[in-house]
């Protein structure tokens, strides 16, 4: 009977063991990016490639789509960006949009998130995006179409929303890197602040007061045409310019070009890039 006892007992901690794997692969345990799906982060100017690169991410031309046009200044009708997406033979892209945070946060309105495989959010002024979503339905909406291994990409203020904190995101200046009330992102990229356009408008070292007044921030400095595709903790660059990590407030920044890959859990560059 012994026998017999400790093979029952082997079984069962197999079986534990197999569970344990199978829970920690369904869930894993990320610092930084998102446990599961994908974000594809852009600093602004022209896409280029970079739309073929979402296309990808998102399972190509036949995934559903939904577009969030809402940092722009106006809406009127459809957005440039569902005739972009169509045009390199997306079919099924449906537009969101609205500015009531209680529409934002009704079932109807959000029906498109549940059934999307990707979400594009439109560059223009965070802080209406945070006025419009933060906390709401459709904020949940996103966060679950990552758990599902969805993709989140956006650009320059589509971009920033991103980041756990909302930098530019005064409604009298985008020249405010930190405005009490428009501090709080989406956070789909924990510990962050995400900033764009840094070559063409001179944004260096504009993260820098950000990450004196709250240290334990990663900073992300993007050029324009420039992204940065996160799985998990790990960020690849790509398109035409730098990504530059601030891991500290006063270390210099980790420049990285396409192709090279930083380690968001441990705030460096991976391997292959050093």
């Amino acid at each position: 009977m012994s026998g017999r006892r400790a093979l029952l007992r082997g079984l069962c901690l197999a079986a534990l063991a197999a569970a344990t794997s199978a829970a920690a692969e369904n869930h894993p345990v990320t610092r930084s990016g998102p446990p599961r799906g994908t974000l594809l982060i852009v600093g602004g100017g022209a896409m280029g490639g970079l739309w073929d690169i979402f296309l990808r991410l998102s399972g190509g031309k036949d995934s559903e789509f939904v577009v969030i046009p809402t940092a722009a200044e106006t809406v009127e009708g459809e957005d440039a960006v569902l005739g972009l997406l169509r045009a390199r033979g997306a079919v099924r892209v449906t537009q969101l949009h609205t500015r009531d945070r209680a529409t934002a946060d009704s079932e109807a309105f959000c029906a498109p998130l549940r059934s999307a495989r990707a979400v594009w959010i439109t560059g223009g002024r965070q802080w209406r995006l945070s006025d419009a979503y933060l906390g709401t339905r459709v904020q949940r909406e996103l966060e679950a179409l990552l758990a599902r291994g969805g993709v989140i990409g956006g650009s320059s203020a589509g971009a920033t929303i991103q980041g756990s904190y909302l930098v530019r995101g005064s409604p009298r200046d985008n020249r405010i890197m930190m405005s009490p009330g428009h501090e709080e992102g989406f956070g789909f990229l924990r510990g962050s602040a995400i900033d764009q356009h840094v070559d063409t408008r001179g944004r260096d070292e504009d993260l820098r007061p950000v990450l004196r007044a709250h240290p334990a921030l990663l900073g992300v400095g993007l050029d324009e045409a420039t992204a940065i595709i996160v799985r998990g903790d790990e960020a690849e660059v790509a398109g035409r310019g730098r990504a530059r990590f601030f891991a500290a407030p006063e270390a210099a920044a980790h420049v990285l070009r396409a192709g090279e890959r930083f380690d968001l859990g441990a705030r460096r560059p991976s391997a292959a890039s050093r």
